[in-house]
């Protein structure tokens, strides 16, 4: 069958196409390339010596995505397109509601007019907003501290009144932790635009001489060691979890939500030592203030995914770090090498 993978030249998205394509699925993707590389889809075709249909476009841009449904019978689309770092939301709110929400309603839209009522969204933990106790069920309440977070929550909402509006859509919403690491390959892997938001393309960076200190968002957290703690999971871990949350789809489950995580929180600290045992070389850093919108820690209870999904997370911390090394040390400069 055929997959409509939106942002799927991107980091999560260039994994899952690989996985897709590997159990044998036909893909099309599509992507604005705002914060990606068309390079990663050649290499998602060297890896897995299969090919790919690529769009370069945006998901606001409605006649565009006509188009596509025009030209493929989509049967399911994996929706990743979206802004994602935490600061800049803060920093830029009317551009990440534009983009994550707005993008999200006019996708939906065209799915309908096409009769294409099989969506996987890539949703956030960031909808926990601060949990009261850990680890996170799916039946915690939800909240955002942060217009990223937020405009995720909006789009799960929008896509519980859509189910409840036609319940001939089948919806699984992904609740997804801290993703890291990268193809076993070494081929594709996170190669963020600027600054790195996230913390292990930043460590990466760092260990490769491309900047010189890791800076470290507060030290005074209520965590063991004063740094934020983070349920970090295998990318690979994630896609295949995409490809799990299609087969349920195909079960007429109606709409449904699942955290992808590990269980096991993990401190800045201990990403950094980990990160220093896998390249054999100190990360030097610096401690700054914290940022607006983050939290002390957030893990997930990935029971219901296993349960329901027949999905778990089986990369160690050691596979994280040690693919994520691979990567940023075979393509100093990401994509552009």
């Amino acid at each position: 069958m055929t997959i409509l993978v939106t942002g799927g030249a991107g980091y999560i998205g260039s994994h899952t196409v690989v996985e897709l394509l590997n159990t044998g699925h036909d893909v099309v993707i599509l992507d604005n390339l705002s914060n990606a590389s068309v390079n990663a889809l050649s290499r998602v075709e060297q890896i897995t010596q299969k090919s790919v249909t690529f769009y370069q476009g945006d998901v606001l841009n409605k006649a565009f995505l006509q188009k596509v449904f025009t030209d493929h019978i989509i049967h399911s689309v994996i929706h990743f397109a979206g802004l994602k770092a935490v600061g800049e939301s803060v920093e830029q709110p009317l551009r990440y509601y534009d983009n994550n929400v707005t993008g999200t309603l006019t996708l939906c839209e065209v799915m309908n007019e096409f009769n294409v009522k099989n969506l996987v969204f890539s949703s956030s933990a960031t909808v926990y907003g601060d949990p009261a106790t850990l680890p996170i069920t799916e039946h915690f309440p939800t909240s955002a501290t942060n217009p990223y977070g937020q405009s995720k929550l909006m789009v799960e909402h929008i896509l519980s009144d859509l189910y409840q509006a036609d319940n001939t859509w089948n919806i699984a919403r992904l609740r997804y932790f801290n993703p890291v690491g990268a193809h076993a390959s070494g081929l594709i892997g996170e190669d963020p635009n600027d600054i790195p938001n996230n913390l292990m393309p930043f460590i990466s960076q760092v260990a490769v001489g491309k900047r010189d200190a890791l800076s470290i968002f507060g030290n005074d957290y209520d965590t063991h060691d004063g740094t934020g703690v983070r349920d970090y999971i295998h990318v690979v871990d994630l896609a295949l979890g995409h490809l799990k949350a299609l087969e349920k789809l195909n079960t007429h489950p109606g709409l449904v939500t699942y955290n992808l995580g590990t269980g096991q929180g993990y401190s800045v600290l201990e990403m950094v030592k980990a990160f220093e045992q896998a390249c054999n070389k100190p990360i030097p850093f610096q401690m700054v203030g914290r940022r607006s919108g983050d939290i002390a820690a957030c893990y997930a209870d990935p029971q219901k995914a296993r349960a329901e999904l027949n999905w778990q997370a089986n990369h160690t911390l050691n596979d994280m770090v040690m693919s994520s090394w691979k990567w940023q040390s075979n393509n100093p400069n990401g994509y552009c090498d």
